[in-house]
């Protein structure tokens, strides 16, 4: 039997698609401001940072990340019923953004030159510092340096915190990854890591989550920007983020979800951030 050019040719097209969308192809490609038009968004949150981004019991989420999350997401007209909030592991973040799984992402995510190269960074919205988190009746870390002699170290992977430490601090420091700072936080309450490094801020809600039993050690000896990854091509998107951080800034919203979600903890609100236009 013989089939139709045409017949053959709409064949084609239905392959083509079919393997589009086996390959991840169906993902949204639209910009934030075209899918807050139609007034849903999918954000990306840590799952597992408490005070930052939390799923809670209830299934609801807390967190100041959350809080700047839906305060965008309400200048670019998204209700915040209508925000899909998506976990995004450090590892995954820029393929989230990259594949359109996520129209942006607030996950105390550090603005890097590596990271521009294929996401576009809002903000600051926050700046933190690298610092370390130890059992409380630790008395022989005080700092990076501290770390030399064969300290195990735990961070997180897809993150840089932990091999920073090993190239400028202590280089015999014993690095182990895992893939949330949550689990870091359970092997040093388990005694197999002696430090957990990352953000003073991520480490602050830990210790406040489990009182007495952690401590920070030393002072931050690195800084950190914290930025709204979206995808790199966004110029409208990025501008319209960067309207909503400064707004939320300047109106006190920013220093009132501070407060309220992180504040808790007894980490001390810093001066906000200005947000960086390039």
């Amino acid at each position: 039997m013989k089939i139709n050019r045409s017949v053959r040719f709409g064949i084609g097209i239905m392959a083509i698609a079919f393997a589009a969308t086996a390959c991840g192809g169906s993902e949204s490609s639209n910009t934030v401001s075209e899918n807050a038009a139609d007034g849903k968004l999918t954000v990306g949150i840590k799952f597992d940072q408490p005070g930052l981004g939390l799923r809670n019991a209830d299934g609801t989420f807390s967190g100041f990340d959350v809080e700047v999350a839906r305060y965008v997401a309400n200048e670019l007209g998204v209700k915040p019923e209508n925000i899909t909030f998506k976990e995004s592991p450090s590892a995954q973040r820029e393929t989230l953004i990259q594949n359109g799984e996520v129209d942006y992402i607030v996950a105390t995510y550090s603005i890097t030159d590596a990271r521009k190269e294929k996401v576009s960074f809002a903000g600051p919205y926050f700046v933190a510092g690298q610092s370390l988190l130890v059992k409380a009746d630790n008395t022989d870390i005080t700092g990076p340096e501290s770390l030399n002699g064969g300290k195990i170290l735990c961070s997180v992977a897809g993150s840089t915190p932990a091999q920073k430490v090993k190239d400028t601090y202590a280089k015999d420091v014993q690095l182990q990854e895992f893939d949330t700072y949550s689990a870091c936080v359970e092997a040093l309450r388990n005694g197999a890591v002696d430090a957990v490094t990352t953000d003073d801020i991520i480490l602050a809600g830990y210790a406040a989550q489990s009182p007495g039993e952690f401590r920070i050690a030393g002072e931050p000896f690195t800084t950190e920007n914290y930025g709204i990854g979206l995808a790199k091509d966004d110029s409208e998107g990025r501008g319209k983020i960067n309207d909503a951080i400064e707004k939320m800034i300047s109106s006190g919203a920013w220093a009132a979800a501070f407060t309220e979600t992180v504040g808790p903890s007894g980490y001390p609100m810093p001066a906000p951030p200005t947000v960086n236009r390039y």
